[in-house]
């Protein structure tokens, strides 16, 4: 072929090389998503070769490890060396705390490996809250200090300390264990850096143990049809309710509320609380279900989840549905470690309650998490304490009302409050007093009569239903403190979310629901299209899937492809990080 003047013009011309660059360098403006086209590219270039050393386990896992690392330092740059310390200083600390000659000098070893990831922990997330907070108390004026949060430290920190709190427990041998010499002391490095960084989970979970991950590193790579069949048919779910749902619904509706709720009725106010319901469960199922699936690709088996949270009939189904891996941490290695329920009744809810405190301040350092926190801690422990009582006390209805009578009660008690000091007229008073009575009456009456229904007929009717209804709206009330808590919020977190319930309760507006229709009638139908995608059969999800998995490649392929286009598509000209990053 002869390279003429013409040839060399188009050569250069028909690459970017500019976005080509940029692929390898980190861009704190613009960290790497799973739904982002870059991820795509260098996923692609990623499994290709990892395929290709299908049969070098050695080779696959360092070049694998070395991915991990590369995809950590695209989503929070030299941070990266952050990641590689913790994972060292975790691995030789294991082997103390199993080596060690006495239990005393093992729980020493344990207690260094705690204080060091919260003290990583601490350092980078609650700096600047404990400062804030003693400027407060002491009215002092202690300067703020410039930390930036490096993506994903609360799940890699949880994670390595389950590691050292496991082996304490001689609930599983350490990698050190294994070495005899130095060849077999970098392999098992490798093997602990590749489940402490195993990118598909590093940056927002699911938190993986190592008991379950560790014997899966040397296992042969095998990839059925039906396993990359469940995987896409997982990528792609994920990519539907994160780039399609979640993040169309943020931007053109949920944040608008949220920064401003006294522009917007209460009718607007309440479509942002039910989309932000939706919204976070799209965004954080959907990372959740993209991880499994290409943890799935490369060999992988990564737990569930969320298992459809929003079907829950009591506040305890809801914890054993949502963030699983997290409540299934919270309960195993701080509720078990305080006590859990082996110190009489008192102790039991104490030690809940201050699980679900601390819960809450891992999501933020700030106290609307704290007060969140609290609220669910609050329910777990009465729908725990009536969960135990007679048919009819026990009545997932009842259970719910409970629950939403003492929130009742908190909101009375705060308006009053802001009555009294003046921040609130007394027709205004008067006026929520009426409302907050109307919705204590409309409940008491639909749960008393599921109870009723149920306690005649000797079998639960309505109680689901009505516990189910009841303890979504417990649920999505939370996530209104939730999200003004969140770190890119604007406004006072206290005061956004007390004004957003000002405005549902005190100036509603039903009327405005046709002016809302034609502005938001997009949104509206995406927030539908996510409920209704969340309540559907269990059984319908398993069946797509298998019709998926069982269809030729070429089949999967074109499918995959036109998600990936629709994605491309809706996409936002602004980046929508994953919620659950700031953790």
């Amino acid at each position: 072929m002869i390279l003429n003047e013409q040839t060399l013009l188009f050569i250069p011309s028909s690459i970017d090389w500019n976005a080509l660059s940029k692929l390898w360098t980190f861009d704190p403006l613009r960290p790497l998503l799973f739904s982002s086209r870059e991820f795509l590219v260098l996923f692609v270039l990623f499994f290709s070769i990892y395929i290709l050393l299908k049969r070098l386990p050695d080779l696959r896992i360092f070049f694998a490890t070395a991915f991990s690392l590369f995809f950590y330092y695209k989503c929070s740059g030299w941070f990266l060396i952050l990641l590689v310390v913790s994972t060292i200083i975790d691995f030789i600390l294991g082997h103390f705390i199993y080596r060690a000659p006495s239990r005393g000098l093992q729980k020493f070893a344990l207690w260094l490996s705690i204080l060091f990831n919260l003290g990583m922990l601490g350092y980078f997330k609650y700096t600047n809250f404990l400062i804030g907070t003693s400027n407060y108390l002491t009215s002092t004026d202690w300067d703020f200090q410039k930390i930036l949060l490096p993506a994903g430290i609360s799940f890699f920190a949880f994670q390595t300390m389950s590691y050292s709190i496991d082996v304490y427990r001689r609930q599983i041998v350490p990698l050190t264990e294994y070495v005899h010499d130095f060849p077999s002391l970098m392999r098992q490095l490798m093997d602990f850096g590749f489940f402490v960084t195993f990118f598909p989970q590093l940056v927002a979970g699911p938190i993986v143990r190592a008991a379950d991950f560790l014997s899966q590193i040397r296992k042969p790579l095998q990839l059925t049809q039906t396993q990359m069949g469940r995987a896409f048919f997982l990528i792609m779910s994920g990519l539907i309710k994160k780039a399609i749902i979640s993040d169309y619904i943020s931007v053109n509706y949920v944040d608008r509320i949220f920064d401003n709720p006294s522009l917007y009725s209460g009718l607007e106010n309440l479509l942002g609380a039910y989309g932000y319901a939706i919204q976070i469960y799209c965004d954080f199922s959907g990372y959740s279900d993209m991880a499994i699936g290409l943890a799935l690709l490369l060999g992988f088996w990564l737990p569930d989840n969320f298992l459809t949270p929003y079907k829950s009939t009591s506040i305890q189904e809801f914890w054993r549905r949502w963030h699983i891996s997290l409540s299934s941490w919270l309960r195993d290695y701080l509720y078990v470690s305080l006590g859990g329920n082996r110190k009489g009744k008192f102790r039991t809810y104490l030690n809940l309650m201050i699980t679900m405190l601390l819960g809450g301040l891992w999501h933020g350092a700030n106290w609307v998490f704290i007060a969140w926190g609290g609220l669910h801690g609050l329910a777990l422990s009465v729908d725990r304490l009536f969960s135990r009582g007679g048919k009819f006390i026990s009545n997932p209805a009842w259970r719910a009302f409970m629950i939403c009578f003492l929130v009742q009660l908190g909101l009375e008690g705060w308006w009053f409050n802001q009555y009294v000091k003046g921040y609130m007229s007394p027709d205004h008073f008067l006026q929520f007093s009426l409302v907050n009575l109307g919705i204590f009456n409309f409940l008491l009456f639909l749960c008393l009569l599921a109870v009723v229904i149920d306690f005649v007929s000797r079998r639960l009717i309505l109680g689901p239903f009505v516990g189910a209804f009841v303890v979504f709206h417990f649920v999505t009330f939370c996530w209104i403190l939730f999200r003004a808590g969140a770190v890119n919020a604007e406004g006072v977190p206290l005061e956004t979310a007390m004004n957003m319930l000002s405005q549902i309760a005190l100036n509603f507006h039903p009327e405005l629901w046709f002016q809302l229709w034609e502005g938001y009638q997009n949104v509206i139908l995406l927030i539908i299209l996510g409920f209704v995608l969340h309540f559907l059969p269990d059984r319908w999800y398993g069946f797509w899937e298998k019709m998926f998995a069982k269809s030729p490649v070429p089949v999967q392929s074109l499918v995959l492809a036109l998600v990936i286009w629709l994605v491309i598509q809706t996409a936002s000209s602004e980046l929508v990080p994953f919620i659950y990053f700031q953790f």
